[in-house]
């Protein structure tokens, strides 16, 4: 099963949060890892119209790019994590 988002959504697939470990050297338990902001693309929504303005969309599949931290919406799709978010809420692309 694929997502195929609409409009200016877009799906992304998050990184994983690195082990984090203290100056100590104590390693952090996954609920204390602060998650990354960063994913990639895997799906795009087409763009068009949406509120009376025309959107262009300025990201791609397998870009690398930056979200806003608390933007979007959690998917869990055959065993894998997405999230869907508007493409407003992507902050950056990384290049």
């Amino acid at each position: 099963m694929t997502i195929k988002p609409l409009a200016d959504r877009v799906v992304v697939k998050m990184a994983e949060a690195e082990e984090s470990q203290t100056k100590s050297g104590i390693v952090l338990a996954g609920s204390a890892k602060e998650k990354p902001q960063y994913a990639t693309v895997v799906a795009v929504g087409p763009g068009g119209s949406v509120d009376g303005k025309e959107i262009k969309m300025e990201v791609a599949v397998d870009d690398k790019v930056i979200l806003s931290q608390y933007a979007g919406c959690d998917v869990k799709l055959d065993g894998v994590e997405y999230k869907i978010v508007k493409q407003s809420d992507i902050l950056a692309k990384l290049v």
